[in-house]
């Protein structure tokens, strides 16, 4: 079994960008939605959705 890399890298990438943003996000909030530890397991154990869903749920509206 041959892996492409040309087209599993840019989602590799892509996981890695939104889960660092969101954590850090994460982190800065002064208020989210639910408590950060809950936030930070979501985003690090559900791949590309956990960030998403960080960023439309998670974060209080100013």
């Amino acid at each position: 079994m041959n892996i492409s890399w040309e087209m599993i890298l840019p989602l590799i990438v892509l996981q890695l960008a939104l889960a660092v943003f969101a954590l850090i996000s994460c982190i800065k909030e002064e208020r989210t939605n639910g408590p950060k530890w809950m936030w930070a397991a979501i985003i690090v154990c559900i791949n590309i959705i956990g960030p998403i869903l960080f960023f439309t749920v998670g974060r209080k509206q100013r």
